[in-house]
């Protein structure tokens, strides 16, 4: 797990952003948000510029609080946060069927937790995808420091648009990432390109659910706080995200809502009544601290300006997060399964 102190979150507030133009940055990418009058068109246009800024500016904060793996899991009662991320990705291996000596792709990697923990369970060799370069250099340092840096490795590409042989992988997987693709379609048709035939695709996506009225303004501004404070151009309902699957060419293996009779919700982490001593940097007494950390050096010059920024709508998607995940019209678990045919008349 990730030892990211107060120095590492300062110091990497923008990422590969110059740190005097990090306060310019943070401008734009709030910018194309709903909350700040942008469209979701223009988020969709410009995904890559919104993504890359999105990431360059979260990371240290993601990597302080959270750890390595950036993502939500279903959770056992008595179970802690890192345990349960650590049994998703197993889970999501065993789906998988991977086997030793196989070649995965990860798509929308991160800084490479999940990359790491399924290598290390199954025995892989996994690719990272990952159009962030900051985020590229973090996981390559952590791949060292683990070991895995003979075996895993980093490509830096746009998941639209691959710079992959057809049918090279023998797994893919994404975890909370193609929802950033501005087309669904297109994104897993690439995916589908990569596999080999025969072979599987699993993903765990975030999705409104069909309890979300469009027309609601409730639900508007929910949804329009989880986009800002998580790089989205837009959200798609469950059954868009599996439509588009198929669309693709992919047949569903089985397909569900892991936030559905999941004994501890996903969103407690985030939540605001819940307290924990074992990821205390979540809890509101944490982010407060965290908040107050960061404005203390903002100030003194040694985070860059914008980082309080940065923090407030952090704090403002996970207030969204929690809202959405309460009214259950929205999941960060909706998985899938699914099969690239062997051939195309199969």
């Amino acid at each position: 797990m990730s030892k990211a102190g107060t120095l590492d979150l300062a110091s990497g507030v923008g990422g590969k952003i110059q740190k005097d133009d990090v306060l310019s940055a943070v401008d734009k990418y709030e910018k194309y948000h709903v909350c700040y009058g942008g469209d979701q068109e223009d988020r969709k246009t410009n995904y890559t510029d919104m993504v890359n800024k999105y990431y360059d500016l979260v990371t240290s904060f993601y990597e302080y609080g959270w750890g390595e793996s950036f993502h939500f899991a279903p959770r056992w009662k008595g179970e802690s946060l890192q345990e349960s991320i650590k049994r998703h990705e197993h889970f999501l291996a065993l789906q998988l069927g991977l086997k030793p000596g196989q070649k995965v792709l990860d798509v929308g990697c991160g800084i490479g937790g999940p990359l790491r923990e399924i290598a290390r369970f199954s025995m892989t060799s996994i690719t990272g995808l990952n159009n962030n370069e900051y985020q590229i250099s973090r996981g390559k340092v952590l791949n060292r420091i683990a070991g895995l840096d003979k075996t895993c490795d980093f490509v830096k590409a746009d998941f639209m648009k691959m710079p992959i042989p057809d049918n090279s992988y023998d797994a893919v997987y994404a975890i909370e990432a193609t929802c950033h693709a501005p087309d669904a379609v297109g994104c897993y048709k690439e995916i589908y390109r990569v596999l080999k035939p025969g072979q599987c695709f699993a993903a765990y996506e975030w999705c409104m659910t069909d309890a979300y009225d469009p027309d609601n303004k409730e639900h508007q501004k929910i949804k329009a706080e989880i986009e800002l404070g998580n790089g989205l151009p837009d959200i798609r309902l469950t059954s868009q995200c599996l439509e588009a699957v198929k669309k693709a060419g992919f047949e569903v293996v089985w397909e569900k809502d892991l936030a559905v009779n999941s004994p501890v919700p996903w969103y407690l982490p985030i939540d605001a009544s819940y307290f924990s001593l074992s990821s205390f940097r979540l809890t509101a007494l944490g982010r407060f601290c965290t908040r107050n950390l960061v404005a203390a050096l903002e100030k003194v010059g040694v985070a860059p300006k914008g980082s309080q920024r940065v923090q407030a709508f952090l704090e403002k998607a996970a207030e969204g997060l929690v809202d959405g995940g309460r009214k259950e019209i929205f999941t960060s678990m909706y998985f899938f399964l699914a099969r690239k045919p062997l051939t195309e008349a199969e």
